[in-house]
């Protein structure tokens, strides 16, 4: 059997969900296929996979109707955030009460976003999931897309959307061309308990050894939370396998040291992993009947937590992209159809990906000289009229070019 369809999305993960809840209120015909079966189970220790998701990021979610089943299962606001380098006099501090804000923020678990986005789709009435299940081929024709599964199944779609994640089937099928640089670094990523509360601020040193950011959490489901924080520490690859290597008071002592001890002593909680850090940027956005968003289209070094806010503008630009075409009555999978969405959401990853290297740039080495401008500058920043406002309102998604999806209902 054949099923036809407009729009098929590969990969379910938060950013291909997020793509087809979006497009819950069209008549389009919507295909979600998934190679795993999803993980939705809440555990009462958090998962060690989160994100720092912005206020654009909340008003999607909003809009498409799931930040309050979210906001019921777990999620964790942050008032402030605090950034320095080790033994400099660089600082600077972001107060959401500062630019008229509840918060800057919210740390969430991605298998509580995912869950959330996918029990949401599973309620959308044009939307067919295909879960667990592998793509085998794809070929475009004239008119629509041909693709097989492993489990015998074909599908036909106007447009296929690869949402697929960093080392993306799709992409590499079309072999679509990448930019690419090896930041040299990993990320320890882990659940630790500190001696001394949060406080509900998001903390970050940099060292020379590269950037420790602590997440905080803050949650009535989960014991003694506001103790309990989620780390992304970025470092060389050698160094992160020896820290994850180590034992629980080993790891604890090291991250107690490399953090100034600003939280005092630091306990892991749980099992740490690790992941490879790499900057990747797509050629081409869109193909002929091809899009792709999320990690299939760029990825970016974790210090500042916008990659995945970076995804969920994809899917809203993707959405609303494809929505003004049908309304139209145009092909919504014709390359020149969507150019749109390409040239804008190219635009805002390349600022992205050049901001998140300068950031990486200016805070790496220990050459005093170097520390001593890097004083300077940061010191300059927090005192120079609006500077401060301005760097957190574009974080919070509260500035620049954004799609309906991502600002405030009424």
């Amino acid at each position: 059997m054949i099923h036809n369809v407009d729009i098929a999305i590969v990969g379910g993960g938060m950013v291909g969900l997020a793509l087809a809840a979006a497009l819950e209120d069209s008549e389009l015909r919507i295909a979600l296929i998934e190679s795993r079966t999803i993980n939705t189970d809440v555990t009462e220790l958090p998962d060690v996979r989160v994100s720092a998701l912005n206020r654009a990021s909340e008003n999607i979610l909003k809009n498409i109707g799931v930040w309050n089943d979210i906001r019921n299962n777990r999620l964790s606001p942050y008032q402030a955030m605090e950034v320095w380098e080790k033994d400099s006099f660089a600082k600077i501090d972001f107060v959401a009460q500062d630019i008229a804000q509840p918060d800057l923020g919210h740390i969430i678990e991605n298998r509580v976003i995912q869950s959330s986005l996918l029990e949401k789709v599973k309620r959308c009435s044009n939307v067919s999931l295909f879960m667990p299940a592998k793509l085998t081929s794809l070929n475009i024709g004239e008119s629509e897309a041909w693709m097989s599964l492993d489990n015998e199944q074909m599908l036909t779609a106007k447009l296929v959307v690869g949402a697929d994640g960093a080392n993306s089937w799709v992409r590499h099928h079309f072999n679509i061309p990448l930019t690419h640089w090896d930041y040299g670094h990993s990320a320890v990523v882990a659940n630790i308990q500190t001696a001394l509360p949060h406080g509900k601020v998001a903390r970050q040193i940099f060292t020379p050894k590269g950037p420790l950011a602590f997440l905080p959490f803050q949650h009535s489901s989960i014991a003694d939370s506001e103790r309990l924080s989620s780390i992304v520490w970025s470092t060389d690859p050698l160094r992160a396998q020896s820290l994850v290597d180590m034992s629980s008071e080993a790891f604890s002592r090291e991250l107690t040291a490399e953090f100034d001890g600003k939280l005092g002593l630091c306990k892991l909680i749980g099992e740490p992993q690790v992941f490879p850090l790499k900057m990747r940027y797509a050629r081409d956005f869109v193909l002929e009947r091809v899009a792709l968003i999320g990690d299939a289209a760029h990825t970016i070094h974790p210090l500042a937590g916008q990659g995945v806010n970076l995804g969920f503008l994809d899917a809203a630009c993707l959405a609303e992209q494809v929505i003004a075409n049908w309304k139209q009555g145009q092909d919504v999978g014709l390359k020149r159809n969507l150019r749109h969405y390409e040239r804008w959401r190219k635009a805002e990853a390349a600022k992205m990906i050049t901001t998140m290297q300068g950031f990486k740039d200016l805070f790496s080495g220990d050459n005093p000289v170097k520390k001593l401008v890097r004083g300077l500058g940061v010191s300059a920043m927090s005192y120079l009229p609006g500077a401060k406002d301005e760097i957190i309102k574009h974080a919070l998604g509260l500035k620049g070019s954004l799609p309906e999806l991502a600002k405030l209902g009424e």
